[in-house]
């Protein structure tokens, strides 16, 4: 009989206005990858959150091992030998890749007989033989900062590892992640079931559950939905469980018919905050009727261009023209009114003011607007009416309609909130960074069917992704950044995934 390792009963979480878990019972097995599955806001996350003591649950209790047990705080998790590896990696970037695995659980020796001082040289040892151990190739001495993303994740790993968790939570795993790298994770995570480890995987990639699970749970709006056997069940089953309706997997995506050059960035370099060039002597065009995808690993500029492009980051040299005008030292409101709009990376810091109300967010770019306003008064009922509108067309959920302060929303329902304002500026000119990023199945085919719209409307579509299966489907046309150049581009019928992969990590070159 197979052992159960963890077990949750009852499960019950509350926040003002939603129930985010209610009655969640369900049993994990020791030595299995167990999956789970929800459109945002179905409670995964927040169900996961508490077996390793971010929240405490408001009914029910977990039991682990068949005991039960209060999981109060990360500490407590840790000491049921649990560990979590978040979407959002924590490291100092300056420490050695030791240093960041052994941080809390310092072993020490005495230097001359009485001094006590970390046992670095010991603790590199065993870094090094978990390493080998699990396939994880990473070196113990290196600094983080010089690590790729998938090496750091490593070493978010090796910290579970070596504080022998045997219970391991991975939140998102692959959303940062080339092909080549996520096909190396699988592997890892396929170790460390090998290895006795029982792994829980909150994603939302289908196909790689259906690579590597054993078992998936699904939720919808805190329910749990079904429990099913991977290899037993369809991705179109998951899918239709998911949202309660069947998903078309495939885009209906005609060829696109170019037209007037809408956005040129010529020789364009761009400094980051910290006065590094990110972006260097980059030159494209993107035209009407033309999505324009960039692909690239994290972190090599992306961001920066994009920002450089909306006028949220000063140039350093070169020139960007939208429908032939130079708007290199306009403001960010100028460039809107132009015909600019902008789907931001980070949408709680850029994309919205999180303190405010769903229908403000959704009018910042229009309350100045005569339509909106008398004289410096504003009109609310159009305000409401405008709000309560976008919030119907791109199915925008919260706990209290469009009076709800937008701190309190799934982030799956805050991207959907800027999605919505963005492209309703009508703007010729549409920049999105990551724009599916944490969504469900469904928002995700929703999006990408709604770019694909855009564009046959004669939009000009800039897209930045990290998700190659989002370029290969979208694109008319693919660039790829590395190290803040341009390494290749080309019509996307001429590129393949494995050859775009490679261009992204530096392994092939024009």
């Amino acid at each position: 009989m197979t052992e159960t390792i963890v077990e949750m009963r009852h499960i019950t979480k509350r926040f003002p206005g939603i129930i985010a878990n209610d009655d969640i019972n369900l049993s994990i097995c020791k030595g299995e990858i167990f999956a789970l599955l929800g459109e945002n806001g179905a409670g995964k996350s927040t169900l996961m959150s508490m077996l390793f003591g971010l929240y405490e649950p408001d009914q029910g209790e977990f039991l682990v091992r068949g005991q039960q047990v209060k999981i109060d705080s990360p500490n407590q998790a840790v000491a049921l030998d649990i560990g979590m590896v978040h979407q959002h990696f924590q490291l100092v970037s300056n420490f050695t890749v030791t240093e960041n695995i052994i941080m809390g659980v310092e072993t020490s020796k005495r230097r001359l007989g009485i001094f006590p001082t970390v046992d670095l040289k010991n603790s590199e040892k065993k870094v090094a033989a978990l390493s080998e151990q699990y396939g994880l190739e990473v070196d113990p001495r290196a600094v983080i900062e010089d690590l790729q993303i998938s090496e750091r994740q490593r070493v978010e790993i090796l910290k579970m590892l070596y504080r022998n968790a045997e219970i391991l939570i991975f939140d998102e795993p692959t959303a940062v992640l080339t092909p080549q790298e996520i096909q190396f994770l699988l592997q890892i995570i396929r170790n460390l079931r090998d290895n006795g480890k029982t792994v829980i995987l909150i994603t939302h990639k289908l196909d790689e559950i259906k690579q590597v699970a054993d078992r998936c749970a699904i939720l919808n709006r805190g329910r749990l939905i079904a429990v099913r056997d991977v290899s037993q069940t369809s991705t179109q089953e998951m899918a239709r469980l998911m949202v309660g309706h069947d998903i078309a997997f495939t885009l209906d995506k005609k060829p696109a018919q170019f037209g007037e050059e809408i956005l040129r960035v010529d020789s364009l370099t761009v400094e980051n905050e910290e006065k590094y060039e990110a972006i260097r002597q980059v030159s494209f065009s993107v035209h009407r009727g033309e999505i324009y995808a960039l692909a690239g690993v994290a972190g090599n500029g992306q961001v920066e261009l994009a920002d450089a492009i909306s006028g949220l980051l000063p140039v350093k040299s070169g020139h960007i023209y939208l429908k032939q005008t130079d708007i290199t030292q306009e403001s960010v409101r100028a460039r809107n009114l132009r015909g600019l709009s902008y789907i931001p990376e980070d949408r709680q810091s850029v994309g919205l003011i999180l303190d405010f109300t769903l229908q403000d967010n959704l009018v910042l770019k229009r309350y100045f607007q005569p339509g909106f306003r008398k004289g410096q008064r504003i009109k609310l009922e159009r305000w409401q009416s405008y709000a309560r509108r976008l919030s119907q067309v791109y199915d925008i959920r919260s706990a209290n309609g469009i009076q709800t302060v937008v701190r309190s929303m799934s982030g799956g329902n805050q991207q959907k909130a800027i999605i919505a304002r963005e492209i309703d500026q009508d703007s010729d000119l549409q920049i999105y960074v990551q724009p599916t990023r944490g969504l469900d199945i469904g928002a995700i085919t929703s999006i990408r069917e709604k770019l694909i719209q855009e564009r046959d409307h004669g939009k000009a579509i800039l897209l930045i992704s990290l998700e190659l299966d989002e370029i290969m489907a979208c694109a008319d046309t693919i660039g790829v950044l590395y190290h803040g150049s341009l390494q290749t581009e080309a019509r996307a019928g001429e590129l393949d995934m494995e050859t775009v992969g490679a261009y992204m990590m530096g392994a092939q070159h024009e």
